[in-house]
């Protein structure tokens, strides 16, 4: 009977400790968390501003203080580049859901004769030496100066013009896919 109290005792201490453990770590993680906000904020911006000055043409407004969104696109972010006040190109912060591992994210930049200035990638997890060749400037320079409404944005496999990444059809799949979407958003209104 004792042996029965003591482990009974022994198993509600052990609940009690991990209670207590699991509430001091939540709430450090919170804390940290909520501490790192804006930080992490900041570290996005620049992120964003850095994407942009690479893949748009020459511009001497700040595209980040003027993008905008559209009701039809609402994941997507637009970013319109000028000089002198006059549009020379619109970025697009794209996705596509249908990578290897997840949701990957381009900012894409167009000229203003919605041609396709250059592609940078903004995050993906995609595998280590495969679809992580994405970022690779061989194969982002097959989209450079094309236009996508007479190149087919899609892999040769699919009947498109863009040599896959050997091994990695899946994550070029969702390349394409996140370009061909910035440029349907800026065909329905986006190029403003």
């Amino acid at each position: 009977m004792a042996d029965k109290q003591k482990i009974a005792s022994s198993f509600f201490n052990m609940v009690i400790v991990l209670t207590v453990v699991a509430l001091v770590s939540a709430l450090a993680l919170a804390f940290t968390f909520s501490a790192t906000k804006e930080a992490r904020a900041q570290v996005e911006v620049k992120r964003t501003l850095r994407a942009l000055k690479e893949v748009l043409p020459e511009f001497d407004n700040n595209p980040n203080d003027e993008k905008y969104t559209l009701s039809d696109f609402a994941d997507l972010e637009f970013f319109p580049a000028k000089k002198g006040g006059e549009l020379v190109g619109t970025a697009v912060k794209s996705y596509s859901d249908n990578a290897f591992t997840e949701r990957i994210w381009l900012m894409v930049g167009f000229d203003k004769d919605l041609k396709i200035h250059k592609i940078s990638v903004l995050k993906q997890r995609e595998t280590p030496g495969l679809g992580t060749r994405m970022k690779e400037p061989g194969f982002r320079k097959q989209f450079t100066g094309k236009d996508p409404g007479v190149f087919k944005v899609s892999v040769k496999k699919d009947g498109g013009d863009v040599d896959a990444i050997s091994a990695a059809t899946i994550s070029s799949r969702a390349f394409c896919e996140a370009t061909q979407l910035a440029y349907k958003a800026l065909l329905k209104g986006g190029n403003k």
